[in-house]
């Protein structure tokens, strides 16, 4: 029962995160409507679909006002982008494949060497930014400048068509046909905002903005369910004391809150595959990851650091932490090794990609447990870090 309160509160946090995000999407692509593809794709769908991990590390930091609070930070967002770069990618694959639309599926080079080399090279400069004992503010602005570095090279890179001028939207939203209570309790938030009528200014802002106020508080929740489950024990108002599993929260937001909070770029990778934009639903999913790691984490690092003051991290945490970006890094390698090694990409890849999250998840389990294989593979990753702050 201890575990289940939580687990149950995480799936919860899960189908709101995902219908809040729908609604959240409508709107962005109505009021972004004048703006070039790429333009939109790499501002308000960026944004859009990264949400959850911006606002899981922000009330990590805040909520939690310690340690423990950066520890669930690192592992939502480093567990987002390794959720992302493979679990993603092998769901877009299957779903292509199982639905019949293709048997196997061609990206563009170009996009996995443009979007491949960019990850790894901030995950690499991740590793060197976020090292010693204490955190200032100056760490989470270096990680948004490697974010915005990024965001500007990709403007600059891509080929902006015509801008349309029309004020019409592209889409109409079904008609309302139950009460507005049913679509509160399930979520479906356009049509409350919207009903019968075409999306306008006047209704696209105020579904955006509940939308994202929906998400904040729902990654709240998502946060103490975090916290349930990593306590020893832990009390639910009205309902009584019950016991966790007692491991670090890095271990258990690097699985659970990543997964729910990853939810949007899934959702948007697996209909770019059924519309057969392949180079789309790869590239969301490894180019959030850019996002994730620098901006999700780095904003809360930095205005946490300018309210508070310097992190001062355990041993323990630094050594966790260390060891989690590392194989961050390695598996973001590996998976990238995967999508190259063949010109298309078949069931195969997919399978391989899950094959190798299911061993990344064993570990984090074993790692929680402290299980000793686990943890001498911990202490090789840490010694991999170390050399490379030597260098």
């Amino acid at each position: 029962m201890g575990i289940l309160i939580p687990l149950f509160l995480v799936i919860i946090c899960c189908i709101i995160i995902w219908r809040a995000s729908d609604g959240f999407t409508v709107a962005s692509d109505y009021i972004g409507r004048n703006l070039s593809e790429g333009v939109r794709g790499a501002t308000i769908n960026a944004i859009g679909s990264s949400l959850p991990e911006v606002f899981t590390s922000f009330f990590f930091l805040f909520y939690l006002k310690d340690v423990d609070g950066f520890s669930g930070g690192i592992g939502t967002t480093a567990g987002s982008a390794i959720f992302n770069g493979m679990i993603i990618p092998a769901f877009v694959i299957l779903v292509v494949i199982l639905t019949g639309i293709a048997r196997k599926i061609k990206v563009s080079r170009k996009v996995l060497y443009r979007d491949g080399f960019s990850l790894i090279t901030a995950e690499f400069l991740f590793i060197i930014i976020i090292s010693g004992n204490s955190l200032n503010w100056w760490h989470g602005l270096f990680l948004m400048i490697i974010y915005f570095v990024y965001l500007s090279y990709m403007l600059k890179s891509m080929k902006r068509p015509p801008v349309r001028h029309s004020l019409e939207p592209e889409f109409k939203v079904h008609v309302s046909r139950k009460s507005n209570w049913y679509y509160l309790m399930t979520f479906d938030l356009e049509p409350i905002f919207i009903g019968k009528n075409k999306i306008t200014d006047k209704t696209a802002w105020p579904l955006l903005i509940f939308s994202t106020v929906s998400i904040a508080f729902t990654c709240l929740l998502l946060v103490q369910a975090c916290e349930w489950i990593g306590s020893a024990a832990y009390t639910v108002p009205y309902l009584g004391t019950y016991e966790g599993l007692d491991i670090p929260i890095m271990f258990v937001a690097v699985i659970l809150a990543s997964a729910a909070s990853s939810v949007p770029d899934t959702i948007i990778s697996m209909n770019d595959a059924r519309k057969g934009n392949y180079d789309d639903a790869i590239s969301n999913a490894l180019g959030s990851n850019i996002f994730d790691i620098c901006f999700a984490l780095g904003f809360p690092l930095f205005l946490y650091t300018i309210i508070y003051g310097p992190i001062i991290m355990h041993q323990e945490t630094i050594e966790q932490s260390s060891e989690l970006r590392m194989l961050l890094l390695l598996l973001t390698v590996i998976a990238f090794i995967v999508y190259v090694f063949r010109k298309i990409i078949d069931g195969v890849q997919a399978y391989l990609l899950l094959g190798i999250y299911g061993i990344f998840t064993l570990y984090v389990i074993g790692r929680g447990a402290g299980h000793p294989f686990a943890s001498e593979i911990a202490e090789f990753l840490r010694s991999i870090v170390t050399f490379l702050n030597l260098l």
